[in-house]
């Protein structure tokens, strides 16, 4: 693990760092030296790089915080980790690490930054005892995100109940330095000089949406050919999303074909003989997030976005969208439509899938689909990072 984190190609990664740094705002500049200064120092520091959509670009080869942190996905205020035991390869690359970078942190629960602060301060005080006092062990942390965005998902929670749930409300805040940027750096990659001001345009008016100051839909260019491959309607339910997909579906003109999933109980909750308490029409009945349906409907050209991380290297990532190309009996092929695996043909199989929080159902259970969804439309909540 530590040799496959630290084989890095320096002499390119030299080369980029001199040209991107030639090239930073003087916001970003600002950022930048309070943050190298923090890791220069060796005495940590925790800061949140507020900035709405575009004013930060994500670093190739990341890793989602559950996976390479061992979150787990249920958790409560006293949640550990006890999978990072102290002199294991992860708790070395841990000590090992200069700086950790937590991208869209607001949408995460504060139970989970807590749970991160006291593991870090239980693998670091081996190295030295002070750092069992430091905010996440004295190891230097940069979230980013937008509070005007997404905030934690929390279950049949009120709205004070979302608020007391966002990295605001943690014990931790009064320990983050906020830092600033306005500048929409997305926006401006790739431009020319004559569609500068169109840019600005259209970036004041994604901040004056954020802001709640405009509320009028953005109709785009119909015409362009990557205007659907790159947009979807956003929606705040998934019943709302499934009736919008299943609408947009029943438009393209193809043969459409119907992929039924194999569902069974899970064996710790199976009694030996004694007859099933849950039919297989009630398991086929059962629908979740980021859980396929039983029946899933597709068509060629349909858009669908995958449900599970599959293969990061090739950019098939939870939350990737593809589009179908052909649908076969066991393998769906299909065409990567964003990131820097754009326009890679990928095959897409089945695969065993349960749920990531089996407490909401009367039984486990495990379900045998394609990981996708159609993906016309998405939740807001899924839209983000």
């Amino acid at each position: 693990m530590i040799m496959d984190e630290l084989s890095y190609d320096k002499e390119s990664l030299q080369a980029e760092h001199a040209s991107q740094l030639s090239s930073m705002t003087d916001e970003q500049t600002t950022v930048y030296n309070k943050i190298m200064e923090a890791i220069a120092s060796n005495q940590g520091g925790v800061f949140f790089v507020y900035g709405y959509g575009g004013t930060a670009t994500l670093i190739p080869g990341g890793r989602i915080a559950h996976a390479r942190l061992r979150i787990p996905i249920n958790l409560t205020e006293n949640s550990t980790f006890p999978r990072i035991k102290p002199g294991s390869d992860l708790a070395e690359l841990l000590i090992r690490a200069k700086l950790i970078i937590w991208d869209e942190a607001p949408m995460t629960h504060n139970h989970g930054f807590e749970a991160v602060d006291r593991s870090l301060k239980d693998v670091m005080r081996v190295v030295d005892a002070r750092n069992a006092t430091l905010p996440f062990g004295g190891k230097v942390v940069v979230f980013g995100g937008d509070f005007r965005q997404t905030l934690p998902v929390v279950s049949k929670g009120s709205r004070a109940g979302v608020v007391h749930a966002s990295l605001c409300s943690s014990y931790l805040w009064s320990s983050c330095k906020v830092l600033t940027l306005t500048k929409n750096m997305r926006l401006q990659a790739g431009s020319e000089d004559t569609n500068v001001d169109e840019i600005r345009k259209f970036s004041e008016w994604i901040l004056k949406i954020g802001d709640e100051l405009v509320g009028d839909p953005n109709d785009g260019d119909a015409e362009d050919p990557n205007y659907l491959q790159e947009r979807a309607i956003l929606a705040p339910t998934h019943e709302i999303v499934e009736d919008v997909n299943d609408y947009v579906l029943s438009l393209i003109h193809e043969e459409e074909r119907i992929y039924l999933s194999s569902d069974d109980v899970s064996r710790d909750d199976r009694t030996m003989g004694e007859p099933a308490l849950y039919s297989t029409e009630f398991l086929n009945s059962i629908k979740c997030s980021g859980l396929p349906n039983h029946e899933l409907r597709l068509k060629v050209s349909a858009m669908v976005i995958l449900l599970r991380n599959i293969d990061q290297s090739r950019g098939l990532c939870n939350g990737t969208r593809i589009i179908v190309t052909d649908l076969g009996r066991r393998v769906i092929s299909c065409t990567v439509l964003t990131g820097s695996h754009k326009c890679d043909r990928v095959h897409i199989a089945r695969i065993t899938l349960t749920p990531s929080d089996s407490s909401k159902f009367p039984v486990r259970f495990s379900r045998r689909q394609f990981p996708i969804d159609v993906c016309f439309a998405m939740t807001i909540n899924k839209s983000q990072g």
